[in-house]
């Protein structure tokens, strides 16, 4: 047989790219939307829209309300009858909380009246997480759909919990024709689209607020503004990112401290508020005429020709390319510096907010750029509203616990406004602002104040989750590497939970409050939404529900917090008094006496003192500290924030996720072994096999160092062994007490021995190293006798 002077092809046309988007890729015409526990939002509905709502967590009460145009309310509206007189959105609209002001604009607008509402209630205490019930629109309108509840006592877990809500549209809108712009966040001064491949000018004055709108998500915008003043004066001094960087050390600034955007004369125009993408870049410019020549698109628009003529008639000069801040624009700069972008991370709606400074004259431009994923390879509008200077709004970063989760912004810890009477240097953490330092005392002070007198700290961004019902012993045994089934009511364990194939999912503590009733205390969302979809998944009879807006809590800690706390901590006769508590134990217990606000306290600490954490609701966080505050100072009782904290945790060997531990590292590697007891649990758990394997066969381990240079050392540095890399330091401080520099690094097992020599890399890890020994971890009282006199 000859052969064929054709090649070998595949037949048939070519496969699409396969891109997984988890929890964003959803089917055409379905829109997902998530209410807060305690929060309420409006949805725009139109006839023949499918309506699904979800009790996520289990045991969350829904109220469905649908108004006309008129804002008259009908449960027909969704073919219902009216079952409620919206008894929980009422009494949460009587709260005073920040999160509802857009949502009161918002009934304000519509005209809607809750005086006597016909609203649908859902769902109940007894609701198994994920029940669900579909509506179908009659008639076009808008629906309210919130999740009310009230206070959670400190010892219950009647928490509130979020309500998914899934519209299937009847009428399919595909991307880019325009998705329904997020509720104004307040009454708009300007209210301006910037329709696809243009760019508008406008004026804003002092004090003013501005948020810059992705409408389809995955477009960039470029902004740029001017003094006004200056521009009056001849002067067209436009926002420079360079002097930006420069003064606040930063890519480009976000809320907080490092939050301004600076001119050339170093005078600032604009500060950051808000920010739900958290991703941007200020190193590009605007795009140009010569970038599209040199690809092969000449003549194609662009975001600079487009400013220079919405800036025409403001007296500003043209540019052949525009400095700008490019919100969205996803860039970065590789190991090699060659700078690279890729699609933005910014969805529907997601916004950044500025406040004007001064008067300021600014652009905007939707990228016209179609020619690269700088704009998902399909360019869209952008929307800017002005809010007037009278409105309040929090700084705040968005953060996602999960890629389909709805963004959180950045709030206010319940003992916010005590530490605030101390500091202003509050830093993002979680989701949540925290005190890095004190301005009375200082890192360095409040690191001394723990080892020899007291401090207290806020600690309410630890996540809290109510796991209850008759199988959450059963739940808790098998996702947690410690026995569960050992721990008695009253008693705290710290445990690690972990992967199938070992890796950690978190470290935390888990409360036993009763025979069924567990709190789990972790450091991250995905903790909780983990038990819950494991318990799902093997259909046990239990409910895991987040509390961290419930219950948050400081923790006062120190050789003399005992003596602080005994003088106001008041417990029921079948309670521990506080003095009976041991170590890694809890009471209920109340300030004062038994007419005082409810409190639990557990003695746990992450200092290596002697030390224990009070929680209670937040409306009773305000009492709490000042009973504490005013017990404590006769004893020295210091305020203590962040970086104090990471001094004295490293000192005494506690671990934190991101630096000590990840998804890729066992609690054998991790330095918590002892959190996994494979020759006592007689049950199986998550990852017991290949913790098993790991531990038998382990490759890496978490040791301390003594290091001998005062030059700093970071987590990420490489540990060496000549010239072969063999580890990296996890965590790093220059010790007070100790008087030198110490770390905890992870190294190979074969380099891990006590007393081997090994060098620090710095610079490219090479050109510099520092000498350092390998000691026993932890360094500070590595038998724990402090935390358990």
């Amino acid at each position: 047989m000859s052969q064929s002077i054709y090649p070998t092809v595949s037949a048939g046309p070519p496969r699409a790219s396969v891109v997984l988007r988890p929890g964003l890729t959803l089917p055409e015409g379905l829109e997902r939307y998530e209410v807060a526990g305690a929060g309420a939002i409006f949805i725009g509905v139109e006839a023949g829209d499918q309506v699904t709502l979800r009790d996520l967590e289990g045991g969350q009460a829904c109220e469905l309300i649908a108004a006309d145009a008129s804002g008259k309310t009908d449960a027909g509206i969704v073919g219902a009858s009216a079952n409620s007189n919206a008894a929980g959105l009422k009494a949460l609209l009587l709260q005073d909380n920040e999160s509802l002001a857009a949502f009161r604009a918002g009934l304000a607008r519509r005209k809607i009246d809750l005086s006597e509402p016909q609203a649908v209630r859902l769902f109940g205490a007894t609701t198994p997480a994920g029940t669900q019930e579909t509506f179908t629109v009659t008639r076009d309108g808008s629906l309210i759909v919130a999740a009310p509840g009230g206070p959670m006592a400190v010892d219950g877990h009647d928490t509130a919990t979020p309500v998914l809500v899934l519209v299937q549209r009847a009428r399919i809108r595909p991307r880019g024709k325009g998705a329904d712009l997020p509720e104004p966040l307040a009454d708009p001064v300007l209210d301006l689209r910037v329709k696809s491949a243009t760019a508008q000018s406008y004026f804003v004055k002092k004090g003013d607020f501005i948020q810059i709108i992705d409408v389809d998500g995955r477009q960039c915008t470029d902004f740029q503004c001017f003094s006004a003043r200056k521009l009056d004066q001849g002067k067209d001094h436009p926002l420079d990112v360079t002097a930006t960087r420069s003064l606040m050390g930063h890519a480009y600034p976000m809320p907080g401290l490092h939050a301004k955007y600076y001119d050339q004369d170093m005078e600032p125009l604009v500060e950051v508020v808000q920010d739900t993408c958290g991703r941007h870049d200020a190193f590009a410019l605007a795009c140009y005429a010569k970038y599209y020549d040199d690809i092969g698109y000449p003549g194609h628009v662009n975001c600079t020709e487009n400013f220079n003529g919405a800036l025409a008639d403001r007296g500003v000069a043209p540019r052949g390319g525009w400095m700008a801040i490019n919100f969205f624009f996803n860039t970065g700069i590789d190991s090699h510096g060659v700078m690279f972008s890729d699609e933005p991370w910014s969805r529907p709606g997601d916004y950044v907010m500025l406040r004007a400074l001064t008067d300021i004259v600014c652009v905007s431009s939707a990228c016209p750029d179609d020619t690269s994923p700088a704009n998902g390879w399909n360019p869209t509008d952008i929307h800017v509203r002005t809010y007037a200077s009278a409105n309040k709004f929090s700084r705040a970063i968005a953060t996602r616990a999960t890629p389909d989760a709805e963004p959180k912004m950045t709030r206010e810890t319940a003992f916010h406004s005590s530490f605030a009477k101390h500091t202003r240097n509050f830093v993002e953490y979680r989701g949540y602002w925290l005190a890095n330092c004190f301005s009375k005392a200082g890192p360095l002070e409040e690191y001394w104040a723990c080892r020899e007198k007291a401090v207290v700290m806020d600690l309410s961004p630890l996540r809290k989750f109510e796991v209850t019902g008759p199988d959450a012993e059963a739940l808790l045994q098998y996702t947690l590497t410690r026995d569960v089934k050992k721990l008695a009511v009253g008693q705290v364990v710290y445990t690690a939970m972990c992967y199938e194939h070992g890796g950690m999912i978190d470290d935390g503590t888990l409360l036993r409050l009763g025979k069924d009733n567990f709190r789990w205390i972790g450091g991250d969302d995905y903790s909780g939404i983990w038990l819950r979809e494991t318990a799902e998944k093997l259909g046990l009879k239990v409910l895991v529900r987040a509390s961290t807006d419930q219950m948050h809590n400081i923790a006062v800690q120190g050789p003399k917090s005992r003596d602080i706390l005994k003088e106001i901590v008041w417990t029921a006769p079948h309670q521990p008094t506080f003095e009976e508590l041991d170590w890694f134990r809890l009471t209920v217990a109340r300030i004062g006496n038994d007419q005082g606000v409810p409190i639990v306290v557990s003695r746990t600490g992450y200092t290596g003192e002697l030390g224990y954490e009070i929680f209670c609701h937040p409306r009773h966080a305000e009492t709490v500290f000042d009973a504490v505050w005013e017990a404590g100072q006769p004893h020295g009782l210091t305020p203590m924030g962040l970086q104090a904290l990471d001094m004295v945790r490293i000192e005494a060997g506690l671990v934190f996720a991101g630096y000590d531990f990840s998804d890729q590292t066992d609690p054998f590697e991790a330095g918590i072994g002892f959190t996994v007891p494979l020759k006592t649990k007689t049950d199986d758990f998550i990852g017991r096999e290949a913790l098993i394997r790991r531990k038998d066969h382990p490759t890496r381990k978490l040791v301390g160092l003594d290091i001998d240079a005062n030059v700093e050392v970071g987590h990420g540095d490489c540990v060496h062994v000549g010239r072969a890399q063999i580890g990296e330091i996890t965590s790093a401080m220059r010790s007070p007490l100790l008087g030198k520099s110490i770390a905890l690094a992870r190294l190979d097992v074969a380099h891990a021995a006590i007393g081997t020599q090994v060098e620090i890399g710095k610079l490219d890890g090479h050109q510099k190293r520092l000498p350092a020994t390998v000691v026993p971890f932890a360094h500070y009282d590595p038998q724990k006798t402090k935390p358990r006199s």
